[in-house]
């Protein structure tokens, strides 16, 4: 309570803004996230522009570039965006296969947001991908001290609501009429997981990427799962 008898929020003590995320290497056992550059167009293009990955480009604002050149052009959209960072991500000894960017910095309040998640068919579903997630939430959490993290996506991508439901993202709500892509209607679905939260998703997630998870082939033997915060 305060002095005028309302409910008002926790005192966070010592708070102060934090630095913003920079585009620097985030390096993990399967997977690095390296700061995209237009050295990485030749690898993307061949990684997500084959011929039936066009599904991987339905819920992102462009289709898929038609060559090199266009994906070079693509990478340079990206650099010029001064709200984002965005990484490559390159599964270990290998090339280029998918992109994240961080968006929606707010060093003030301590939230950023994931987005713009493209994986390859060759990086879905495998070690290097939740470790992507793993690494970009724990450079914001425990780097830099952030307080929330922020996952959203188009309400119809099942495949991403998953996702954010696996990694231990707590759904918040649908955003109706939020945007308008591709001359289409987009509701966008919020998820999060906060700073008080992040040690539990944080132990599941090494828990997962743990090597002794996985048999000779490459086979999860237990799956993720996150405690869920309680209501």
């Amino acid at each position: 309570m305060n002095e005028y008898g309302l409910q008002v929020g926790d005192v966070v003590p010592g708070w102060t803004p934090r630095a913003r995320p920079e585009p620097v290497t985030l390096t993990g056992r399967y997977v690095a996230l390296e700061p995209l550059g237009t050295g990485h167009a030749e690898a993307l293009y061949g990684a997500l522009c084959n011929p039936g990955d066009e599904e991987l480009w339905t819920y992102r604002p462009t289709d898929p570039p038609v060559d090199v050149r266009a994906m070079v052009a693509l990478i340079e959209h990206h650099l010029a965006a001064s709200d984002m960072v965005t990484f490559a991500l390159v599964p270990t000894g290998e090339e280029a296969q998918g992109t994240a960017s961080y968006t929606r910095i707010d060093p003030a309040t301590g939230q950023v947001e994931i987005a713009g998640v493209l994986y390859a068919k060759t990086l879905q579903r495998t070690q290097a991908a939740t470790e992507a997630i793993h690494l970009s939430m724990r450079y914001a959490f425990d780097d830099l001290g952030y307080r929330r993290f922020e996952w959203k996506c188009d309400s119809l991508n099942e495949p991403s609501r998953r996702a954010a439901a696996r990694l231990g993202f707590t759904y918040e709500g649908r955003f109706r009429n939020h945007m308008v892509t591709k001359g289409r209607n987009r509701d966008t679905d919020w998820f999060s997981v906060t700073d008080a939260e992040w040690p539990a998703v944080k132990a599941a997630h090494e828990r997962w990427l743990d090597p002794a998870n996985f048999d000779v082939d490459g086979r999860q033997l237990t799956r993720l799962r996150v405690p869920r915060p309680a209501p």
